[in-house]
């Protein structure tokens, strides 16, 4: 359904664990999808009879009674859980690319704060080996790429991605995610978008100036392009993989798209994110898709091209702003501050209530801008889960 934005100053935010919101014989009556706190935790739901996860109904316009949430980066390094877990497997790969790892690491936020999404864990990077590009993830320096492909001879050498031979743990892991979660919430996958993929693989890593792929694109764009569509059609059959092993929703990060200009955008990513929604729509038209880049606001217009059905804003741009840019059809996610929860709880409760309200009446999924930072308290993250999932339209 379409938001009401002239209405938005009557949207009732009530967080569940405020008294005055409701008796006391009354609110810890599990019904349907509310949840009570119990000891600074969110207790575990009983079974749900929903034929499909909150989240996917309110991507897809329909009726719900609050915004669907989970935060991105919410299996990892914040979590006491999982710094334990990297004291016994300390390399990034093997608890990326091994199932059983994978499985947990993913349903640690799950069983603490019962997200209404419950993400794969594993990195954008993961697809690079099985394309012929030698990478690793190495603490304290992030990824590094050990043969940059910068001629056309390199690109040549690149392969187009097979997951079912390369990461078949992807799937395996993604398939037991969908048993354990149980349509309780929506599995979420993801994959990298051309543009950030190649961004990675030509700079060698992170970066902080983006010279080398600028050069590339500017001095020899037919190079950057020919790598660019071998991205779109392996992340397209990632994408339809992902789907087939149980993802009910998938995430395309182009976190480096930003670093265009428009004009740059439209040539160098605009196309392949197209081409990938275009070519996934042909299979799995039900498939909700999700785009996020980071500091996008000068985009947004650019990004509801690409024909996705969710754009997750970051917090730069106001929520609101965001909707009237992006217009009634297409889904929002954001976009809360992450550094929101370093702040009181108080704090954290307004912040909620200001990106709600702003987002009007469903096709909303309340996240962070962003990914949860290192050293937030667990028990901010607890509150932010209680006092979203309190919320009622």
């Amino acid at each position: 359904m379409a938001c009401n934005y002239s209405s938005l100053s009557s949207f009732s935010a009530i967080p569940i664990s405020s008294k005055s919101a409701f008796p006391s014989s009354s609110r810890c009556n599990v019904k349907s999808r509310i949840f009570c706190s119990v000891g600074g935790t969110v207790a575990e739901p009983k079974a749900i009879n929903a034929t499909e996860p909150l989240l996917l109904d309110a991507v897809r316009g329909k009726e719900v009674e609050r915004p669907p949430v989970w935060l991105m980066r919410q299996a990892g390094r914040y979590m006491k859980s999982y710094q334990i877990l990297c004291e016994k497997h300390p390399s990034f790969r093997e608890r990326s690319e091994n199932v059983d790892l994978v499985v947990e690491i993913s349903l640690q936020p799950w069983k603490v704060f019962q997200p209404d999404g419950v993400i794969l864990f594993s990195d954008i990077l993961t697809p690079l080996s099985g394309m012929n590009i030698p990478f690793d993830i190495i603490k304290g320096k992030g990824p590094v790429i050990f043969d940059p492909p910068r001629t056309a001879t390199d690109v040549e050498k690149v392969r187009e991605f097979i997951p079912e031979e390369s990461v078949p743990y992807v799937g395996e892991a993604l398939t037991i995610l969908r048993k354990e979660v149980n349509n309780q919430a929506a599995v979420l996958g993801f994959v990298g978008a051309p543009f950030t993929l190649a961004s990675y693989v030509i700079e060698g890593g992170s970066s902080k100036n983006f010279t080398k792929i600028k050069r590339l694109a500017f001095a020899e764009p037919k190079v950057l392009h020919a790598l660019l569509q071998k991205f779109a059609t392996s992340m397209a059959k990632y994408i339809r993989y992902q789907a087939d092993n149980g993802a009910q929703a998938v995430q395309i990060f182009d976190s480096w798209a930003t670093e265009l200009s428009p004009v740059d955008f439209e040539e160098f990513s605009l196309p392949y994110l197209k081409q990938i929604v275009e070519s996934v729509k042909l299979t799995h038209p039900d498939l909700p898709l999700i785009l996020y880049a980071s500091g996008s606001g000068g985009l947004l217009e650019r990004l509801l091209l690409t024909g996705v059905d969710v754009v997750s804003l970051d917090w730069t741009v106001d929520m609101a702003d965001g909707r009237r840019r992006l217009g009634p059809n297409v889904a929002v996610q954001g976009n809360v501050d992450p550094g929101v929860l370093f702040g009181s709880k108080e704090f954290i409760t307004n912040r909620i209530n200001d990106t709600v309200k702003k987002a009007g009446r469903g096709k909303h999924i309340l996240n962070l801008g962003h990914g949860i930072k290192v050293g937030t308290p667990e028990e901010n993250v607890a509150h932010f889960f209680e006092v979203a999932k309190g919320l009622r339209y």
